[in-house]
Formats: C-alpha cells, sequence, structure tokens
C-alpha cells in the first residue's frame, strides 16, 4: 500500500468515524470468512457496518473525532463496527455474535465521547430499541393529560347523577 492509499484511507475512515454514533473495537482473530460475513450482514441490517485496517491507519483516522479514546485498544487484529443511528440496535447485533462466536472478543466501545466497557456495552444492547422508547414516553405522556381530563369530568358527571336522584325522589 502506497502513500496515496494510506491517506485516502484513513481520510475515508475519519469521514465514517465522524458520522458515528458509536464505534464498537473487537478482535476477529480466529473467525472464518463466512462467520465474519454474517456479522457484516447482521450490521448492514443495522444501518451500521464493520470495518478492517491496520491499526496504525484507525489510530489517525480517530484522532480528531470523540472516538481518539480508542486508539489504545487498536492492537492486533482489529474491527471496528461503526453504527450511524440507533446505538441500540448495533450493540445487540454484535453482542449476541459475541456470545455465538466465542472467538470474537470486543475489547472496547464509545458512544457521545464516553468509553464504553464490555459490560456497559451488553447493559445497551438490552435495552428496547429507540422507536419502542419514544412510544413509551408518548404513552405516558398521553397518560397524564387522559388522567386530568377524567378528574375534570367527573364533576359534572356526579353533579347529573345527583340531580338524576333527586329527580326520582320528586316523582316517587
Amino acid at each position: 500500500m502506497n502513500r496515496e492509499e494510506k491517506v485516502s484511507v484513513v481520510e475515508e475512515l475519519s469521514d465514517k468515524f465522524a458520522k458515528a454514533s458509536i464505534a464498537v473495537v473487537s478482535d476477529y482473530r480466529g473467525l472464518t470468512v463466512s462467520e465474519f460475513e454474517q456479522l457484516r450482514i447482521a450490521l448492514k441490517k443495522c444501518d451500521s457496518e464493520v470495518k478492517v485496517a491496520k491499526n496504525t491507519l484507525l489510530r489517525k483516522a480517530t484522532q480528531s473525532t470523540e472516538f481518539a479514546s480508542l486508539s489504545d485498544h487498536f492492537k492486533g487484529t482489529t474491527a471496528v463496527t461503526l453504527a450511524y443511528g440507533d446505538p441500540v440496535s448495533p450493540a445487540k447485533a454484535i453482542v449476541e455474535f459475541a456470545k455465538g462466536h466465542a472467538k470474537l472478543s470486543i475489547k472496547s466501545a464509545v458512544l457521545g465521547g464516553k468509553v464504553l466497557s464490555l459490560d456497559d456495552l451488553t447493559a445497551l444492547s438490552t435495552l428496547p430499541s429507540r422507536d419502542v422508547l419514544l412510544g413509551q414516553l408518548l404513552s405516558v405522556m398521553q397518560a397524564v393529560p387522559t388522567s386530568f381530563v377524567r378528574v375534570l369530568n367527573a364533576i359534572p358527571q356526579k353533579l347529573v347523577y345527583a340531580l338524576q336522584a333527586i329527580s326520582e325522589k320528586k316523582d316517587q
């Protein structure tokens, strides 16, 4: 790989890191090509991708991004998973894949400039997706006004019941 190719690879990786919402560094030593392709397919469904490059190129690509703290983990056979949308679904995909394939070891991750450990990433993967969380928030927000309207409606309703009871008593 000549210098021009390296510069273009670093620029491409820098662009991808700049767009990413979460990055997960893992060691893929021992995975077969077909297993690695399964990981790529699973991640593609989640608007994310896995990149393999030389560690020095990865270090240079992350220097000016919020993922600079990952450079300590660029050792050995390194694969970087970059997610561009919801960070939960790619975290689920990579954690599930790592559970089924012991040869893939997750080293570290960064979300929003904060370094995540394996336990943090596993906890992130157990969260519901963004759409489900938004639905839950909407239902909670909708419950408060609905309850308020019911309380306000109960006062005239009780008045009507009282008046009806009085009219029935007078009719007797």
